[in-house]
């Protein structure tokens, strides 16, 4: 379990522990999940250089004797493209930012862009703002950074204005320090123990799915999934029997590969990260189905568990 780096040793007084939510909002591929895993100390988000690879609402828990600070993932902002599914992650991102007592902007280092722009207007005007730019370590030209943090901390809209590396973590403990003073006084909503509000059976169909996205490249199918059929734990084995989702048949195709070879790889390479998170040996069974349209509605994109 992670905790705030330089935060107050000893007891704090019961009524100054503070809690709260901090939603990671930011367009995509900014490094939002990346942030959020480094912070937990777990992989809860599967990250990839693809859009759309965070399609969830995941709270991550970071604990320090003064503070609990429950971290808000969400899907990248999309702004140019449409569909039931554009729709729903777009809402699901508008509505983090929405419920939570600070906002953490991520934008990139490379520049600010109107993505950028866009996204931060999501955030109400009350709620503490604070932009992270991430991916410092990336960058040579230092005045080019400088003159980003300069030009839109004048703008008064940022309560604090941090560089960081989520991948190095450099800078990550003062972005939590920035957080967590600014949270509500209140008590501990999860146990010292919990890291997360989601089911070791979402992370199994999550960490999949990252094997699909990552290792399809230009082919993804974007409109795809991975549901879990059947997961049955015991003392030293877990039995996870996972499907890939696909609108259609050349997309099964594509994920099956020429002599099943890419479904065997998307199942070893999901394995080994199944056995890191579960401390277990895994007997892992992926299938890949066609269920033409089912990311065409809302309703349906309900039943597979989108918001």
């Amino acid at each position: 379990m992670n905790e705030l780096p330089g935060a107050e040793t000893g007891s704090a007084a019961a009524n100054d522990f503070r809690c709260g939510y901090v939603a990671i909002i930011g367009r995509p591929n900014v490094g939002k999940s990346t942030l959020l895993n480094y912070l937990v100390g777990q992989k809860l988000s599967i990250t990839s250089s693809r859009p759309q690879t965070t399609r969830h609402r995941i709270t991550g828990v970071v604990n320090s004797p003064g503070a609990q600070l429950l971290l808000l993932d969400s899907p990248g902002y999309q702004t140019r493209t449409g569909g039931a599914m554009n729709r729903v992650l777009n809402r699901t991102a508008a509505q983090v930012a929405i419920d939570a007592d600070v906002v953490v902007m991520v934008c990139d280092a490379a520049g600010w862009t109107a993505g950028d722009e866009w996204v931060a207007k999501l955030v109400p005007e009350s709620t503490p703002l604070i932009l992270a730019i991430n991916k410092i370590d990336t960058v040579s030209d230092r005045a080019k950074l400088f003159a980003i943090a300069e030009r839109l901390g004048a703008t008064g809209r940022y309560a604090e204005i941090v560089p960081i590396s989520a991948k190095t973590g450099k800078q990550v403990d003062v972005l939590l320090a920035q957080c967590a003073a600014r949270l509500p006084v209140a008590p501990a909503v999860y146990a010292e123990d919990e890291f997360t509000d989601r089911s070791e059976r979402f992370l199994a169909a999550e960490l999949i799915r990252e094997k699909v996205f990552r290792l399809l490249g230009d082919e993804l199918p974007y409109e795809s999934t991975v549901a879990i059929e059947k997961y049955e734990e015991s003392s030293g084995l877990c039995r996870i029997f996972a499907v890939i989702l696909v609108a259609r048949e050349g997309q099964k195709a594509i994920v099956l590969g020429k002599g099943g070879i890419r479904i065997k790889r998307i199942a070893s390479e999901a394995r080994v990260d199944l056995e890191k998170m579960l401390g277990k040996r895994v007997y892992l069974e992926v299938f890949v189905k066609v269920r033409a349209g089912w990311a065409a509605s809302e309703q349906s994109l309900r039943s597979y568990g989108y918001e």
